[in-house]
This record gives structure tokens, C-alpha cells and sequence, in this order.
């Protein structure tokens, strides 16, 4: 069965199915990629609360940064969030995102129990 959490006109923050939990794409608030990544990933740890998650038992991490240049800014504060030895499969790509002022996007799959 799959379930949905927080279902709106466009997208459910959550969608459970089959033992994993899809997230939608997440961003923060801030001037620097370093604030808009600690942001974002404090979002993603309350959503993976909410399926039933956690940071350890991410599958797959899906981010976009506006500019490829942020990639050390933003794998300085992912590096420090990721539990040692839990890290997902992960991408990283450049894309314009929603909003102009928006330097990263991040989305997750995990399992749950």
C-alpha cells in the first residue's frame, strides 16, 4: 500500500512504499551555501523522523547546487550530517533551481521501519 504525508496540489512531502520513504527535494533559507545546506538538512532530519527514518538508513541522496562552485561549501556541513560508516549513493549536479536566491536542493530516500 502506498502511503502519502503531507499531500498537496503538486507533491507529498513523504510517499512510503515498499519499506522505503521517498522525500521531496528540500532547501534552506541563508546567505551562504554553508546556511542554506545546514538548513536544508535540518528540514530532511525532521521529514525522516516523520516516516519513520533516520539519517542512517538513507538509500540515496539526490543534489542540485545553482553552482558547482558551492561543492566544497556544501560537502563541508553533508560530511559533518552523514553518520560515519551510513553514507547513501549519492548525486551532485548543477541545475537552475525554483528560485534565484536558492543555492541547493536535496532530496533522500530511506528505508523505514
Amino acid at each position: 500500500m502506498i502511503e502519502r504525508i503531507e499531500t498537496g496540489v503538486r507533491s507529498s512531502k513523504i510517499v512510503k512504499y515498499g519499506g522505503v520513504a521517498y522525500i521531496t527535494g528540500q532547501v534552506g533559507e541563508g546567505a551562504t551555501i554553508q546556511d542554506q545546506t545546514t538548513e536544508c538538512l535540518r528540514r530532511l532530519d525532521a521529514l525522516l523522523v516523520q516516516a519513520g527514518s533516520s539519517r542512517k538508513k538513507m538509500l540515496r541522496a539526490t543534489i542540485w547546487l545553482a553552482d558547482m562552485s558551492d561543492f566544497a561549501g556544501l560537502n563541508e556541513v553533508w560530511n559533518a550530517w552523514v553518520p560515519e560508516g551510513h553514507a547513501p549513493a549519492r548525486a551532485c549536479g548543477e541545475a537552475k533551481l525554483a528560485r534565484p536566491e536558492l543555492k541547493v536542493e536535496i532530496i533522500v530516500d530511506a528505508a523505514y521501519d
